[in-house]
C-alpha cells in the first residue's frame, strides 16, 4: 500500500473539519490488510481520502479495482473516485524497476518495511472483540479474515497476522508512532537478489561516483508502537 498524502485546506471561517484534514490518495491492491487499512482510513478524523487508485500485487489489477469499489460502497462512501492503474509492470513481475524509480525519486517517501510491520500483531484475542463488537467495518472484516489467519498460521507458525498496510496507513497520519532513520534506498533489479531493497546511510563516502552518488535520501521507518497501533485499528474498526 502507497500513500500519497497532501496537506490539508488553508483555515477559513465556518466550520469545515475537512480544511484541518490531510487529504491523501491510497494507491492499493486490496488484499485482506489493504482492506483493513482503507476501512480504517475512512474511520479516521485526521485525514480526507480523496481517491483510490489500484495496482497488482495481492491480486490483479481488475480484481483489485472491483475490491476497492466494493470496499467504498460497503462504508457508504461511493462519492471517492476509484483509479485503474497499470496492468503489467515496465518489465516483469514484482516490478523492483518501478520501485527503484520511486525511491530515487526525489520524492518525500516515508519506507514502512515488513521489519517494522512483522512488530505488529492482531491476536486471535483481537478477532474475538471484533467479532463481539457492534462495529460494521469490525464485522465485515471478521467475515473474511479467516483465511488470513490460516495463512500465518502456515507460513509463519503465529496465532495472529501481521498489519502491514494498516500499520503503514497509521504511520502516515501519525508519523510519532514509528521512529525513523534516513538514507538512500534502492531496489536490485538483476540477479539472484532481484526485488531485494538496500539502504545506504550516508555516512560512508566513496572516491568513486557509485550507483548510490547523489541520490536523494529518504526516510525509513525503524521502530513502531505495536501496542498503539493495534489500539487504533481496534478502535476505529469498533467505532465504525
Amino acid at each position: 500500500m502507497n500513500i500519497n498524502m497532501g496537506g490539508g485546506g488553508g483555515g477559513g471561517g465556518g466550520g469545515d473539519n475537512n480544511n484541518n484534514k490531510k487529504k491523501i490518495i491510497i494507491d492499493t491492491d486490496p488484499g485482506i490488510d489493504d482492506a483493513m487499512a482503507i476501512l480504517v482510513a475512512l474511520e479516521s478524523p485526521e485525514v480526507d481520502v480523496i481517491g483510490l487508485t489500484t495496482i497488482f500485487g495481492n491480486v490483479y489489477t481488475t480484481l483489485a479495482t472491483r475490491n476497492a469499489l466494493h470496499l467504498l460502497e460497503l462504508a457508504g462512501r461511493s462519492d471517492i473516485p476509484v483509479a485503474e492503474g497499470s496492468h503489467l509492470t515496465i518489465t516483469i513481475f514484482g516490478d523492483p524497476e518501478a520501485a527503484d524509480l520511486v525511491f530515487t525519486s526525489g520524492a518525500d517517501i516515508l519506507a514502512v518495511g515488513i521489519n517494522v510491520t512483522h512488530q505488529v500483531v492482531l491476536t486471535d484475542a483481537d478477532r474475538e472483540r471484533l467479532a463481539k463488537s457492534r462495529g460494521k467495518f469490525a464485522q465485515y472484516l471478521c467475515k473474511i479474515l479467516d483465511i488470513y489467519f490460516s495463512y500465518h498460521r502456515d507460513a509463519y507458525n503465529t496465532k495472529g497476522v501481521y498489519l502491514h498496510d494498516p500499520t503503514t496507513l497509521l504511520a502516515a497520519v501519525n508519523p510519532s508512532l514509528i521512529t525513523c532513520t534516513e538514507g538512500v534506498v534502492r531496489v536490485q533489479t538483476n540477479g539472484i537478489t532481484r526485488g531485494l531493497t538496500m539502504f545506504y546511510n550516508t555516512k560512508k563516502r566513496f572516491a568513486e561516483v557509485t550507483e548510490w552518488s547523489d541520490k536523494p535520501v529518504v526516510k525509513v521507518a525503524v521502530t513502531v508502537d505495536a501496542p498503539a497501533v493495534v489500539a487504533l485499528v481496534m478502535e476505529r474498526l469498533i467505532r465504525s
